[in-house]
């Protein structure tokens, strides 16, 4: 079985995301204290936290799942699917959560916790997302994160033109900000980081500076701009921190735009007088990208399915690998064992030995390519007879 437990903005904002991050550890405890858990993979963006399980089966009814969503096989496959395609983001076709999908699924792949059937699923979830980009335009002139955060400014100061911006955060959320600002031709961009190095190499990409995260104090004093997105577990700019380093006149005229999950920035803040965004206020912009989006929406929707029916007898093949894979072996040690005796009979063949070789390589091939094909057919239908018959039939060795 394949389990999908997750929370996402179609379900909760972004305070209830923060809060549900100890939730789903302890739930995936208890599952795998009540379970078998052969694989797993976590995704955590900036706006999302899912799980996908490979279990026997699960029992979730002792515990309170809340607001978190449940799906099992067809449906957590199509979802995965749809995620890949940027049909599940808040930013309709974006091409940021494909790279995180990848990323993911690399790392999850090199500690050893996702196996063959997760491999599988996430290798197509990225085969579909890249081809759903190239068949539609989905994702053409499609806004990120990253400029959305800059429109919120923008509807606030206008052109940013003549502003101070300060950017902190020097991640992947951070380097789409900045190409939102290269975008918008801008000057005045100051980036700061933990990181000092990486701070310099996204400052010189943006034709702005870089300071020391020990000067953020004097930069947020001279900013109209702050946009944060670090990776931080905590707040990096308190109410007091900001109350001591900005002016009360600065503060009615500052807009901070908060994209990091957890929130960089207190929400106390607006009682300073400063204009505060976050993750959730960008639904709006959302939904306006959605409408604009939907006939591609359509189109991947379509793409979706027919890969999603491809996917589904791939895993049914996978139950059936390693008796193919069993029944190969076999044939290839007869083959050998044959062939091999035919050389000796034969004598000198004068370099004519990769004859013998390629023509029991076909006729092995030939006669066991049905056999395949229907025990694959047999897979697909979950017809366990026939795949048993063929277990006793071709494959007793591997019993033994």
């Amino acid at each position: 079985m394949i389990l999908n437990i997750r929370i996402d903005h179609t379900t909760a904002d972004i305070g209830q995301i923060e809060k549900s991050a100890q939730k789903m550890d302890n739930l995936f405890s208890y599952i795998c204290s009540n379970h078998d858990i052969y694989e797993y993979l976590e995704i955590k963006t900036c706006n999302r936290y899912e799980l996908y399980l490979i279990l026997d089966n699960y029992r979730l009814n002792d515990f309170d799942i809340g607001n978190f969503v449940v799906q099992t096989d067809d449906d957590a496959l199509r979802h995965l699917l749809r995620l890949s395609c940027g049909l599940e983001s808040m930013i309709i076709g974006e091409d940021q959560i494909l790279g995180q999908i990848r990323e993911v699924t690399k790392k999850s792949l090199s500690e050893g916790y996702t196996g063959r059937v997760l491999k599988t699923v996430f290798t197509k979830a990225i085969h579909v997302g890249q081809s759903v980009r190239k068949r539609t335009n989905i994702n053409k002139g499609s806004i990120s994160i990253g400029s959305a955060a800059v429109e919120l400014a923008e509807s606030v100061h206008g052109d940013l033109k003549c502003k101070k911006v300060l950017v902190i955060g020097a991640g992947k959320m951070g380097a789409l900000v900045a190409k939102a600002l290269v975008e918008k031709h801008l000057k005045a961009i100051v980036v700061a980081n933990r990181t000092y190095d990486r701070a310099t190499c996204l400052a010189k990409e943006l034709g702005g500076s870089a300071i020391h995260f020990d000067r953020l104090d004097e930069s947020m004093a001279d900013a109209d701009v702050i946009i944060s997105a670090t990776g931080a577990p905590h707040p990096i700019l308190t109410y007091q921190k900001v109350k001591d380093a900005v002016s009360p006149h600065k503060c009615n005229k500052m807009v901070m735009v908060d994209i990091a999950n957890p929130r960089d920035i207190d929400e106390r803040v607006k009682e300073l007088g400063i204009k505060l965004f976050n993750i959730d206020d960008l639904r709006g912009i959302a939904h306006a990208n959605r409408k604009m989006r939907e006939s591609e929406a359509k189109e991947a929707e379509k793409i979706i399915e027919e890969e999603l029916i491809l996917l589904k007898k791939s895993l049914k093949h996978l139950e059936v690998e390693s008796l193919i894979s069993s029944i190969r072996q076999n044939a290839e040690r007869i083959r050998l064992q044959e062939t091999e005796k035919a050389f000796k009979m034969l004598g000198d063949m004068n370099g004519k030995e990769k004859i013998i070789d390629d023509l029991t390589n076909v006729v092995v091939d030939k006669i066991f390519s049905d056999i395949i094909k229907n025990i694959k057919n047999a897979a697909e239908n979950d017809d366990k007879k026939l795949i048993e018959t063929a277990e006793c039939l071709f494959a007793r060795e591997r019993s033994k």
